[in-house]
């Protein structure tokens, strides 16, 4: 009987730290091969969130998105570009030398949210679209 319940509580044990491994060390998200969620303007955004910040935090928030705006800086050391002055989004890649101010862009990224300090949306995993 002893056997029996050392070999059940062992069972259990082992079951659980697969479990917990494979959590851990799951394979991480690939955004750039995600389809997108939504396709928005920076404009829209801007609005969802002005209007109502809890469901747009909610619409948003960790998903997949494709957002259209005017580059409006772009940081190379870095790998950041600001599209419309509100948007700031985080490229693992080196940013393309043919991207340059003022110039229509339309990138993919994972959303991570709105900083209000700095009132400024933030993504990272960025691709460019066109």
């Amino acid at each position: 009987m002893k056997n029996k319940k050392w070999i059940f509580i062992a069972a259990i044990v082992i079951a659980i730290g697969v479990l917990g491994y494979n959590y851990v060390y799951q394979n991480h998200r690939d955004i750039s091969a995600e389809e997108a969620s939504f396709s928005i303007q920076v404009a829209t955004l801007s609005e969802d969130f002005k209007a109502d910040e809890g469901k747009a935090n909610a619409k948003y928030l960790d998903k997949t998105i494709s957002v259209s705006g005017i580059v409006t800086s772009v940081d190379r050391e870095a790998n950041v570009l600001v599209l419309d002055q509100v948007l700031s989004a985080t490229f693992e890649e080196k940013i393309e030398a043919s991207i340059q101010s003022n110039a229509p862009i339309t990138i993919k990224g994972r959303f991570i949210g709105y900083d209000e300090l700095l009132e400024e949306f933030k993504m990272d995993q960025v691709t460019i679209i066109k």
